[in-house]
Formats: structure tokens, sequence, C-alpha cells
């Protein structure tokens, strides 16, 4: 049988994503009026990169020598709905059923503070290539699959380098974002890093302080989101920047052991960010006051940090009470609480580990099948009673392994009535 990602790679060789319908539907739109110019438009960016190394492409976005208005004009009458994502920089968004696709007219920097860039658009593709940060950031492709290649990314692409387009020092001072953006790349694609471009990077640190803490956040995230983060300590040079940059992060040393778990989990942000950041110290808090976090993450973490400790004293956490807390907490929390367990405290071993996470997947939780409903139909008025009553028959169903017969409910709900 063939292997799965075998398959995926001829189906993206036979049927590459710009052969969509779709997609070609936009070009053509886009090319209206224009007969003699072969480049209005062409993909730019992550997709092609992506496409280029075979990766799944989540996000696409289209160079054009078009203006917004323009842009607009062609698609008003048309199934696609358009978004002035950003007006001022020259990028509206295209949204279908099936894309949402980011459309940004040439530009060209004429002025820059490290945050904002003062620009002025063009019909140079080569113009636009030269604003771009990285060679592998500024590949274009058509929509009959032909590269355009002006900055020579491809070859960059081809072997793991993240370079930056021209002078390094010139280009951080134009958006200092680009460090952390260099980061990521730079672990994304395992690449080799030039004496030139660290110096060039430490020199412009104190920068960050001028980005705003929500792009920190989200270029941080795009870091942890990459699976490769967990050998972030194999690259002194990118972990000391990582940790000029992010001192919150105080237990690095913990992806040494959480890179033995490589093979067997799906590390996501959610994960890094409880290995690096739940300790005995709340070490977390300090991080959730520094970046405005959603509500979503800055729970989870507060919820991870209490069941960490509850690790510490209750050493049947994994064992005897492994069940229970599936189903108080969910698959996803004991998966990562695991990960966290065995990062932080040395004396685990492997295997053990492997066993707790084989548990939490096979383990089938029953559901509670008593409501509410089923207590008001058996006579009980509605009110507070009926929420005190449903606690006592779920936390005796636990205590008694899931099982508990109707009669024993039946008896339960008749003490309470009385």
């Amino acid at each position: 049988m063939l292997n799965f990602n075998l398959i995926k790679k001829i189906k993206k060789f036979f049927f590459p994503f710009y052969k969509s319908s779709e997609l070609k539907f936009i070009f053509k739109k886009l090319q209206l009026g224009y007969p003699d110019d072969p480049k209005v438009a062409m993909f730019v960016g992550g997709c092609v990169r992506k496409y280029l190394s075979n990766k799944d492409i989540d996000d696409i976005d289209i160079a054009t020598s078009l203006t917004t208005s323009q842009i607009k004009e062609k698609f008003k009458d048309t199934k696609f709905k358009v978004i002035d994502s950003g007006i001022k920089h020259g990028t509206v968004t295209l949204v279908s059923d099936k894309f949402k696709l980011e459309l940004t007219t040439l530009r060209k920097d004429i002025k820059t503070d490290g945050r904002h860039a003062e620009i002025e658009y063009t019909n140079n593709w080569q113009e636009d290539s030269e604003r771009r940060d990285f060679t592998i950031n500024a590949i274009y492709l058509d929509i009959n699959g032909k590269i355009f290649d002006p900055q020579l990314g491809t070859t960059d692409l081809k072997n793991c380098n993240v370079k930056f387009i021209g002078d390094p020092q010139k280009r951080i001072e134009e958006d200092y974002l680009r460090i952390i953006r260099f980061i990521r790349f730079s672990l994304e694609y395992n690449s080799k890093i030039e004496p030139t471009t660290i110096e060039a990077i430490k020199l412009n640190l104190d920068g960050i302080q001028k980005i705003s803490k929500e792009r920190i956040l989200n270029e941080l995230f795009k870091i942890l989101s990459i699976k490769n983060f967990v050998k972030l300590n194999k690259n002194k040079s990118l972990r000391d920047i990582f940790l000029l940059i992010f001192p919150e992060f105080q237990n690095l040393e913990r992806l040494n052991r959480l890179e033995s778990l490589l093979n067997y989990l799906n590390f996501d942000k959610e994960t890094f960010l409880a290995v690096l950041l739940i300790d005995q110290n709340d070490s977390h808090e300090y991080f959730l006051h520094k970046y405005n976090v959603s509500n979503d993450i800055k729970n989870n973490l507060n919820l991870m940090s209490v069941n960490f400790k509850n690790t510490q004293s209750n050493k049947k956490f994994f064992q005897r009470d492994l069940k229970k807390n599936i189903y108080f907490f969910g698959k996803d929390h004991l998966i990562t609480l695991n990960a966290l367990y065995f990062s932080s405290v040395e004396k685990i071993k492997l295997k053990d580990s492997l066993k707790i996470l084989s548990d939490i997947k096979n383990i089938n939780i029953p559901k509670f099948s008593f409501d509410g409903a089923y207590l008001k139909e058996q006579g009980m008025q509605e009110g507070a009673q009926i929420g005190k009553t449903l606690k006592m028959i779920e936390l005796e169903w636990l205590d008694n392994d899931f099982k508990m017969s109707k009669e024993r409910v039946l008896e339960i709900i008749k003490t309470q009535k009385n």
C-alpha cells in the first residue's frame, strides 16, 4: 500500500494549489483589461515557500500591480466578499467559502522607523521584492506555475538558508519584528546562521521594545506552533536571542527532555507554553501580566498550574485517579500535563510517561446520563435542590468507577425530596 505522505506528494505534483478553478477565476479577473501585461498578479510569501517545500498551504498571499480600488471594483459583483483589511497598507482580503486570500499592491518603502513604514506604490516587481524581509519570502509564482525569483530565494530555500535581503542591519532597522521572524524561519528550516546576521540582531535587540506587545505575541505563537521549536537548545545563538527577548521562559532546559516525546506527541503552542511557563513558583503569571493573552489561554495556563501542583502532591494523579481526571479536565489537558510532568521531573522515565500517554488515549469515559430533566420526571421541584442532587449522584457515580444503577439513583432522589 502506498505511503500516505507519498500519495500527498503525488497529488500535489499533479494538482498543485494554483490549478484551483477559484484561483484561476481570481487571476482572470485581475488580468482583465491588461492583456499585454503578463504580471498583473502573482502568488508570494508563505504559500509559495510551502508549495516549493511540499508543505500544506494554509494561507495565500497575492501581490498585484493593481490598486485596492481597482481590486474592489473587479470583485464587487462576484461571490467573493471584499474586506478592507489593510487599505492604508495597500491590502484587501477576498473571502469565499473555500478561500481567504490577501491581495496587496506592489510597494516600496520610502521611510521606516523600526515599527511603521512609509510606502509608495509601484508597478515594479523588483522594487517590491527588495522591500521584503528574507529571500525565501520574495519568491513569486504566477497562475501557470512559473517562478519569478529576483532575490534567488529558491536556492536559499533548497539549502535551508534564511537570509535577509541585502544588509541585515538595514533590514532589521526597518522593522525590529524581523528579529523574531528570523528566529521562527531559522527554526522551521533548521537554518545555518551567518555570524554577521547574529551580530546585526544583537546590536538591534533594544528595538524590540518599540514593537507592540500584540505583534510580538502573535509572532511568538507562530514560533511555538513549529514542531522544531523543541530543538531550540541545539542552536546556542538562537536560544540566547530568544531568551533575551522572552526572559519569562526560564524553563528552556525542559525542551531537552520533551524532545524524547517528539515521535509520540503533537507539539503545539499550548504544550510549549505549559512546559516553559508552569512551575511551582507561578512563573506563568508574569507572562499573563506582560501580554494580553486570550481568556482561553489564561484559563488553560491557570488550570495547568493548579494540576501541575496536584501531580506533585498526589502520586496517584496519573494512576488510580486518571479516569476521574480525564472526566473532569479532558484528554487534551491531561496529555499536555503529562508532557509537562515528564519534562520537569528528572526522575520520571520515558517508558512511564509513554505508558501514561497510552492510558490517557485509550481510556473511554462513559457519559453521565442523568440530568435535571430526569430528576424533574421523578418528581423533584425545579430549583437549587436539583443541582445539589445531581452533584451527589455524579460524585457517587465517579467513586463507583462510573457505574451506578437506576435504583440507586432513584433512592438518592427520594432521600433528597423528603
